[in-house]
């Protein structure tokens, strides 16, 4: 039996970009398998271990985001969400990211607002 894969609209993901990083900004998104993530994860923040998120600010107006599917399937419920509603708040925290946003309390009253705003 094949696990029925967590869907988030297109529609969201381009409303939720364009919210908090504008129309003009070019964001790729992708799914890449925990061992690839782990790899990305080691490589750029020296973390040997797989993540669920990813973000990759290219320039000024670009950027990418990467999720592992399996990873965030395996986080939701420790934070009492469904997959597909983990991986909507994940996408907020990635954008947030994007924006040059840091943990700490400053990037959590952004993703506050954008999660209300979107109903997450």
């Amino acid at each position: 039996m094949t696990k029925a894969k967590p869907r988030v609209s297109r529609a969201f993901l381009l409303e939720a970009k364009n919210a908090v990083l504008g129309k003009r900004y070019e964001l790729s998104v992708a799914f890449v398998t925990s061992s690839l993530m782990k790899a990305y994860n080691k490589k750029f923040r020296g973390k040997p271990v797989p993540t669920d998120i990813l973000s990759f600010p290219l320039s000024a107006l670009s950027g990418e985001i990467l999720f592992s599917m399996a990873e965030v399937r395996k986080q939701a419920p420790l934070f009492g969400r469904t997959p597909e509603n983990f991986l909507s708040f994940l996408f907020i925290h990635g954008l947030i990211h994007l924006k040059g946003y840091t943990h700490g309390s400053t990037m959590e009253a952004q993703e506050k607002k954008f999660r209300k705003k979107f109903n997450i």
